[in-house]
């Protein structure tokens, strides 16, 4: 007889209606938490963050329909550094051509301009 289908909701992977069946279950050997984290190029952390963001988190991922509330966080903080250090970025290089013109100036103002004379 086969299980019932459980709909794939972040409440059911909460509540382990989803994920827990030992019958799916498979030792791995030799693979470490390291391991995974270096395979796929990321680093577990832990954050405190209210309730009612998680929640508004949650709403956004379900109107989206398509991925869950974490992968979008994991979005949201990407989207966040990659436009952080492009104006990180600009303003460094602004600042930079800003130098180079003031020294260029500087030069200016102490070489004096030669005339030309005419014959």
């Amino acid at each position: 007889m086969s299980k019932p289908s459980i709909p794939v909701t972040d409440e059911a992977w909460d509540e382990r209606d989803l994920g827990a069946d030992e019958d799916f279950v498979a030792v791995a050997e030799d693979i470490t938490e390291d391991v995974i984290e270096e395979a796929a190029g990321t680093k577990m952390i832990s954050i405190r963050l209210q309730k009612s963001v998680i929640e508004d988190f949650k709403l956004i991922a379900s109107l989206n329909g398509t991925i869950g509330y974490q992968t979008l966080m994991k979005q949201i903080l990407h989207r966040f550094v990659d436009c952080e250090k492009k104006r990180l970025f600009r303003e460094l290089a602004t600042e930079k051509v800003k130098e180079q013109e003031a020294a260029q100036k500087s030069v200016e103002t102490r070489t004096p301009q030669r005339q030309k004379k005419v014959a």
